[in-house]
């Protein structure tokens, strides 16, 4: 990930951890359905790591929300 991208990372993790938790999902129990690692999980929502569409996908998939949600940034 570039570094200048932080920060849409950072917003995209924390929505993925608003609409998991309003899921009432657990990180292990998300990274199953969508068959990652919980380690990989909890990298996506900190911002420690790249995404990829294809598990952005899947995540929105198992949240029911569209793609866009995840890429709201909120004051």
């Amino acid at each position: 990930m570039q570094q200048k991208h932080f920060n849409k990372y950072k917003y995209l993790g924390l929505n993925i951890s608003y609409y998991r938790k309003a899921k009432k999902l657990s990180q292990i129990k998300l990274a199953e359905l969508i068959n990652i690692s919980r380690t990989h999980m909890s990298r996506i929502e900190t911002a420690d790591c790249a995404v990829s569409l294809d598990v952005i996908f899947d995540i929105c998939d198992i949240l029911e929300i569209p793609a866009e949600k995840l890429f709201e940034i909120r004051d």
